[in-house]
């Protein structure tokens, strides 16, 4: 049985990425919600409507868990999805909690997309944990689109960035939590802009370890190929160009763990 990785785009790949270096032997289903992307801006009754249709698909093929690798679909979605069906559906959270703790007295920074800083799910979390008021929200939508156009190293990725963390003092930070999975793509551009001391966080070696865990403790593990299927909304890529386009977001996410 294989492991479904569900996204708007190419964003979850993070999580595929990260899951094939820890479950490097089992098989996988991955689903870019391709037609719809970006989430990020959409209501949440979309939201919820692509995600389901999604989920729905990936049942269809007999998948034994699903991820959600999308914080903005989680955060929509979440609740609904694991109210409608009995198998393991994991979503992703921000990772506030163990940013605070580690803080030292410093700023903390969540940057996201507009529905996942919007949304109530996000401002619980950080009222659980942020006692004292160390946690700024920053939507960065355009982000999403730099990253579903291949564009990480493009000038105006840099130039968006700065302007708008120009309202911010960048010394006062201690980390960067990367509260939308296509943002780990530019941690490259991040390091070019805040100082050497502030870490970079994701929530997707967290999830993967949740996802260990969760398929151990249901005897769910498995010894496969380590394959991978690539669907673009429903559509099964074949296309040697996808494919390629795929293996080298791969290398990218590759070389970003040096960040």
């Amino acid at each position: 049985m294989k492991i479904g990785i569900f996204d708007s785009g190419i964003g979850g790949l993070t999580v595929l990425h990260e899951a094939m270096r820890t479950l490097g032997s089992e098989d996988y289903i991955y689903y870019a919600d391709t037609d719809h992307v970006p989430y990020g801006t959409k209501s949440k009754e979309e939201i919820i409507a692509y995600v389901d249709q999604a989920v729905q698909f990936l049942i269809s093929k007999g998948v034994k868990a699903i991820v959600i690798a999308c914080n903005t679909a989680t955060s929509a979605a979440i609740d609904y999805l694991r109210s409608k069906y009995a198998l393991p559906i994991l979503g992703m959270e921000p990772a506030v909690k163990p940013a605070v703790q580690q803080c030292k007295g410093k700023r903390v920074m969540v940057i996201a997309t507009p529905v996942t800083v919007r949304e109530e799910k996000l401002h619980n979390l950080i009222r659980q944990v942020d006692d004292e008021h160390r946690v700024d929200l920053l939507a960065l939508p355009g982000l999403v689109t730099f990253a579903e156009s291949d564009g990480f190293d493009a000038p105006e990725v840099e130039e968006y960035l700065r302007k708008e963390f120009t309202p911010y003092r960048l010394e006062d930070y201690s980390a960067l939590i990367l509260g939308c999975t296509h943002f780990n793509y530019f941690k490259n551009t991040y390091r070019k802009i805040f100082p050497e001391c502030v870490a970079f966080i994701d929530g997707s070696i967290g999830t993967v370890k949740h996802l260990k865990n969760i398929l151990s403790e249901q005897g769910l593990l498995e010894s496969n190929s380590g394959s991978v299927e690539y669907y673009m909304s429903g559509r099964p890529v074949r296309d040697e160009k996808l494919l390629k386009r795929f293996e080298k977001l791969h290398e990218r996410l590759e070389q970003m763990l040096k960040y």
